[in-house]
């Protein structure tokens, strides 16, 4: 390991070792699984795991989280979550990340206070500063601490230290909530997402990593990644997509030229709006 990885490393588990106790957020991504094994490292059984259960997380996302708390050996609780139910979350304004994140950040709190838990962690970066996440306001504001962040630790060397410690998330695609499917200004609705969560199941059990399917309405948008783009192309089932997207209520299915990219909707904020919006979730 390099010298400056170590040294990060080193300073990680200091400050999980220094906090004591700490519940984590934990959505069974590339971070939160990494922090998440620190801790048990680190802290043992005074490391709690929760994951919240609600509409925009996917089932096949959940029974990930279960299976990777039991295989780190992590105290592991689910808990219910309703952000369709927060004041202005469905209207899916840019902020929709602040509102779900109170919202799951307030109880991750009340939790930690019933059981004399120290601190609340969550699973953000180094390299999440620079990008547009609303979230990261309402963790700062109710007090919840990004340890990755604090040692300095980005993505790719989040990455190289779970393949080190043997995790098998260590070169899992990037996720995010299935909110993130619809442009902004679009309703959120139980109906909607469930619509988008079929059809990202049935290109996974295709064997797609890298995707994702953006709801527009009557149009389902497909971004793949370079594999997937080869696999899509390779194999034929383009008209078996076509015909199960559209059983699940799309009138017409795209694919998107420029491919996978994440925070894609972000592209219709303007620069200015983009900019100011990242100020106030810093």
């Amino acid at each position: 390991m390099q010298a400056s990885l170590q040294k990060k490393y080193d300073h990680l588990r200091t400050i999980v070792s220094q906090a004591g106790s700490a519940i984590i957020a934990f959505s069974g991504g590339v971070d939160s699984t990494f922090l998440l094994k620190v801790c048990v490292d680190m802290v043992g059984e005074k490391a709690m795991a929760i994951t919240a259960r609600s509409e925009t997380f996917p089932k096949r996302e959940l029974q990930e989280a279960k299976a990777l708390a039991e295989r780190i050996g992590a105290l592991h609780v689910i808990i219910d979550t309703e952000e369709l139910a927060a004041p202005g979350f469905s209207d899916n304004p840019p902020h929709r990340c602040f509102l779900c994140k109170s919202e799951l950040f307030s109880k991750l709190k009340q939790i930690a206070k019933d059981r004399r838990i120290l601190s609340v962690f969550d699973g953000s970066n180094a390299d999440d500063v620079e990008d547009f996440r609303p979230g990261r306001k309402a963790a700062h504001q109710l007090g919840v601490r990004s340890p990755l962040e604090e040692a300095g630790l980005g993505k790719e060397e989040v990455r190289t230290l779970s393949k080190m410690l043997n995790l098998p998330t260590w070169d899992k695609p990037a996720f995010a909530c299935l909110s993130s499917r619809f442009p902004y200004h679009t309703k959120i609705t139980k109906s909607a997402l469930r619509q988008v969560e079929d059809a990202e199941d049935f290109l996974w059990n295709l064997g797609m990593r890298e995707f994702r399917v953006r709801h527009h309405d009557t149009i389902a948008r497909i971004e793949l990644g370079p594999r997937e783009l080869s696999l899509f192309l390779e194999t034929g089932r383009r008209n078996e997509i076509v015909q199960h997207l559209k059983s699940l209520g799309y009138k017409y299915v795209t694919l998107d030229l420029e491919g996978y990219r994440t925070g894609s909707m972000n592209e219709t904020l303007d620069k200015k709006q983009l900019s100011l919006k990242r100020m106030e979730g810093n």
